[in-house]
Order: C-alpha cells, then sequence, then structure tokens
C-alpha cells in the first residue's frame, strides 16, 4: 500500500479546498504519509489565486509540498500569474497527475 497521498482539489467551494489543503497540511506535521503533492484543477484555481484564506494554506505547505496548476484552466482564466505568485507550478497537469500515480501517489480529490 501507498504511503504518498496526490490531494486533487477541484472545487469552487471554500469549505471543501480547505478541507483538501488542511489535510495536506496535516499529513506533513503529523507526517502521516511519506510524501504529499497537491493539484488545483478547474473551478479551484480562482480560489487559489483570489481567496486569502486559501493562498494562507498554500503558503504554509508549498516549501514541503509540490503544488500544481493547470496550465490551460489558468491561462484560460488569467490567473496563472497570481498562482504563480502564491507559489504554485503552473504546468499542463494531465502529465503530473499521471506520473504521480505511476509514483505511488494515491489521489484523493475535493
Amino acid at each position: 500500500m501507498s504511503s504518498k497521498l496526490l490531494v486533487i482539489i477541484a472545487t469552487a467551494d471554500r469549505e471543501k479546498a480547505r478541507a483538501g489543503l488542511m489535510y495536506a497540511r496535516n499529513v506533513l506535521k503529523y507526517k502521516w504519509l511519506e510524501g504529499v503533492k497537491v493539484v488545483f484543477f478547474g473551478p479551484s484555481e480562482k480560489l487559489a489565486a483570489f481567496d486569502d484564506e486559501i493562498k494562507w494554506y498554500i503558503s504554509e505547505i508549498k516549501d514541503e509540498v509540490d503544488c500544481f496548476a493547470c496550465k490551460a484552466i489558468s491561462d484560460e482564466e488569467g490567473v496563472s500569474k497570481k498562482l504563480q505568485e502564491a507559489g504554485v507550478e503552473v504546468e499542463f497537469v494531465g502529465t503530473v497527475v499521471s506520473n504521480a500515480i505511476k509514483e505511488g501517489y494515491l489521489p484523493m480529490v475535493w
């Protein structure tokens, strides 16, 4: 069984996104698992770009967790620069997600 987690945040709902980020943060804090990656996808990208609480969670984990956002969507929504300023890597995430799964990361989607 894997001990690595891929948190995929696809919701625009702040409370759901916060729950995913809180879990990712606690995995690090309490060392529940060996590794964590976070991917913002779809509606969550605007939330990550503009919501102060979500940006705070990103700031809490970005030094220890690879955080990604989908370039196709963030470019379309005009938030790529804001996401990068928050510490999120903007890339085409299909490859990121696929490679993470191949590396043994178990996906959880919020």
